[in-house]
This record gives C-alpha cells, structure tokens and sequence, in this order.
C-alpha cells in the first residue's frame, strides 16, 4: 500500500503531523507499537499524570486549605483506587479522541511495531508476528523517548518498590516513604502527588539546584516552598546504587564534591532522571540514518534526516522534550512535505511544572542573557499585592519579566503561582509578536485577576508597578 507520508509513532507530534498532513491533502498513516494511539504523553505520561495531580490537590486543599475559607468538612478519606480510576478514563477519553481523529481524517492506522525496511518503506510486525509493508514517499520518525536511568548506575526497575515515571502513576499504594532520584520536572510532579496523598518525599537530584536550565531566581523560591510543604532535598548529590531491601528500597548517594555516603531507605524509589531518545529496533544503522552524540536523530532545519525521504521530530531529535514542541514540529513538518514554508520558533517555547503552585517560563533566563552578554532590564511584580490572589489565598510566588535594556524587546518570562501554566501564554504570544515590557504594560487587564500580576511586572521592567 502506499503512502505520501507514513508516520512511525502517534504521540503528540506523530499524530498531530499526521492529522495536520491529511489535512492538507496527503495521504497518511500511522504505524504505532502500543494498543492505543496517543504515545508516552496520553498513555503514561503527561495526561494521566495531570489527573493524578488535579486529583491529589484537590484531596489536600480538602484536608488543609478550606476552613480559613468559611469551609468546614471532615477530615476526607482517600479511596486510591477511585483516583486511579479517574486517571484511567481520563487515558481512555484521551486515546479513542486521537482515533476519532484518524478516523475523521481517513488516516490509516496500523498497530504494530514500525521499522524503516529501506528508504520509502516501513514494515510493520504485529503482535501475532506477521509482517506487512508499506510504501512511502516520505516517512517521518516520531518514535519520542524513553527513560534514561541512572549514568554508570545498574538499576533494576520493577514498576512496583523501584518504578520509572510509567510505575509512578499507578502504585496500588501510598508509600510511607518515596525517594525521587532527579529534581526536574517528572520527580517534581510526582513526588507532589504523593506526598499530598500522604507520602514522606525526599528528593536526591545531582545538581545543585532543582529544575535544571529554568531560572535561577525562580528555581530558589520555588524548592523553598516546596521544602515549606514537607519535601527533603539532597542538592549535589551523587547516586550510586539503589538496591531492593526487605519490603523496600535503599538508595545511596555521595555529594557530588566529594564526602562521606549516605543512604536513605524508601517503601519505594521514583527514578526520574531524565528520558532518552528511542531509536531501538527502528533500522536507522541500516539504512544509514546519522544519530548524534546523545543518540538523537541528525535533522537539518527543515527536519530531513541526511537520507532522502526520512524526516524526525519530537522527542528524538534535538531541542526540550516537551509534547507542544513535539506538535509544533509535527505542524511544520506537514506543511513543509504539503509545499508550504512550516516554521517552529524554537526562543518562544513555553515550558511548565504543573505542581502546586505551578511554575512556567518561556524564553530566557537572566543566567543565559547573562552568558551571552546581552543587557536586560527585569520586572517582578507578587502575588502577596495582587487582589485576586489574596481572595483566593494564593499569595505565593510572582511574575517575572527580561526585556532587552535598549529596545525593550521582551525576551523571556518567568512565574511561579496558582495558574502560572495558563499565565504564561499572553508572555509567549507577546513575544512572537516581538512586543515590548510596555506594550503588555499598557495592555488593559480585567480585575481582579491573577494575570494582572503579569501586567505589574510588565509595567516594573520599563518603569514602575502602580501596587508596589
């Protein structure tokens, strides 16, 4: 059978490149390993662990947040097996949306596990072992990623005492004690789930600070709220073996500068180190497909690979392995295979940890303004003085803006506050739009409202807030 594009992978860019190329003409389809379309992101990864923290922050402001509110209730009862419950039909609604999809857009869809047989041609083996093989004019990798463990370390993950992010959603159980190996944003995300759930977490991240490559600023305040609601941290921790113990786990670790171990026993050890490109089993070495040094697949800017007829985007090539630059690139990629010029603008990508309070960011941080010698100006504005906030006892954290020191240009933006992932997008389309801190300042902004906090900050990176 053939094809325009044969797409190897339905997670967020496969399936939206996929929907985006049908729609413009090409016929499509869909090779993808799992029973249900949707990836990582709607099967295991960001949809089901968003229910699972929309859930758990709801049983902790039941339990802690709503007496100062005039809301008195008894203490509530957790049924685990009901939460999990919700986060399977929020997966199931999720995945047959992604097939209604297909189906709305006569994508062929075939279940099974895809390999580039030569250039132009895609097998596919079922479950059953047989093989059936398509023809492509073009075949787009959208494989996405996989765990990545621990550097030099032999971990032996099981799902169930010593779990990845896949085991972190469905434990059968609170634990008495959870240690997260990794301070990004998987150990973030699920470690709060679970300890609003009951949990005692401790965090043992390499680095000296949590987050990664988000704003020094921002990552600060942020680890001391969440120290504020009970999480340990190990910063500059060096792990060199978790090992299952008795019920349990032990993890042990060193300072990264050179000192004595420690070890830390756990009912279970969430290991959220990051993920890695998933190549395996998809024939690149055969047919000659480049991979670079950290295993991800060579693109140029229009995403080709360096063989004819085989493009990659996503999570296996280059650049933050989130879903929405996964879809992005999907977009971009149909149009370009449809004729047209598909861009991604790669400055204005917002990224977000949707913990409690949540924090988001696009664009830079002072620290790479900083490296890259550019002058900037900054603007932060509290929630503490923003009326809506107060209303809703949701003081903590603030808004941050860095605009050019010349131009006025905004080049990046930070927040940490209830609702910061819906905030943060008047910041990105502002920024695609080039604007400056004084057009989102002059911007007139309903109130109350917690985004007027963004417009404060605005108004204090080219002059001054009116609230503070």
């Amino acid at each position: 059978m053939a094809y325009d594009v044969v797409v190897i992978g339905s997670g967020p860019g496969g399936y939206v490149c996929a929907v985006k190329a049908a729609q413009l003409g090409l016929k499509v389809a869909v090779v993808e390993k799992r029973a249900t379309y949707g990836g990582t992101c709607l099967n295991v990864g960001c949809i089901p662990s968003k229910a699972l923290l929309h859930a758990s922050e709801m049983f902790h402001q039941a339990a802690h947040g709503m007496e100062a509110l005039g809301v008195e209730v008894a203490a509530p009862k957790l049924n685990l097996e009901k939460m999990m419950a919700h986060k399977e039909a929020t997966i199931k609604s999720n995945v047959e949306g992604v097939a209604f999809l297909f189906k709305k857009n006569k994508i062929d869809g075939f279940i099974g596990t895809g390999k580039i047989a030569a250039a132009g041609k895609v097998s596919i083996t079922g479950d059953d072992g047989k093989v059936q093989e398509l023809e492509a004019k073009n075949i787009v990798i959208a494989t996405g990623s996989d765990v990545a463990g621990i550097p030099g370390v032999k971990v032996d993950i099981d799902e169930k005492i010593i779990v990845s992010s896949t085991g972190g959603i469905s434990l059968d159980k609170v634990p008495g004690k959870m240690v997260v190996v990794g301070g990004g944003v998987i150990g973030l995300e699920l470690g709060s789930v679970w300890q609003r759930l009951g949990a005692k977490v401790t965090v043992v991240e390499y680095l000296d600070n949590i987050l990664g490559g988000m704003d020094g600023e921002v990552s600060k305040q942020f680890q001391r709220m969440l120290a504020k609601q009970g999480m340990e941290f190990h910063l500059g921790a060096k792990v060199t073996a978790v090992a299952k113990a008795g019920s349990g786990a032990k993890v042990t670790f060193e300072p990264v500068k050179g000192g004595d171990a420690t070890v830390l026993d756990a009912d279970v050890v969430l290991i959220a180190t990051g993920r890695k490109p998933y190549t395996e089993g998809l024939g690149l070495e055969a047919v000659g497909v480049a991979l670079d040094n950290r295993g991800r697949v060579e693109i140029d800017g229009h995403f080709k690979t360096n063989v004819a007829g085989i493009y990659a985007i996503g999570d296996v090539v280059k650049g933050p392995m989130l879903a929405h630059k996964a879809e992005d690139e999907g977009v971009a990629l149909a149009e370009i295979l449809a004729g047209q010029h598909g861009h991604v603008n790669y400055d204005v990508i917002p990224g977000v940890v949707y913990t409690q309070p949540e924090v988001a960011s696009v664009g830079k941080t002072e620290e790479e303004l900083k490296a890259a010698g550019i002058s900037y100006k900054v603007g932060k504005f509290p929630f503490t003085a923003n009326g809506r906030a107060r209303a809703m006892l949701a003081t903590d954290g603030f808004v941050k803006i860095l605009a050019d020191k010349d131009t006025d240009r905004v080049l990046g933006g930070h927040i940490v506050g209830l609702g910061a992932g819906e905030m943060i997008h008047e910041i990105a389309v502002l920024m695609e739009f080039g604007g400056s801190s004084e057009d989102l300042g002059r911007t007139c902004h309903a109130h109350p409202t917690m985004s007027e906090a963004v417009k404060e900050a605005a108004l204090a990176t080219f002059f001054k807030p009116i609230h503070m």
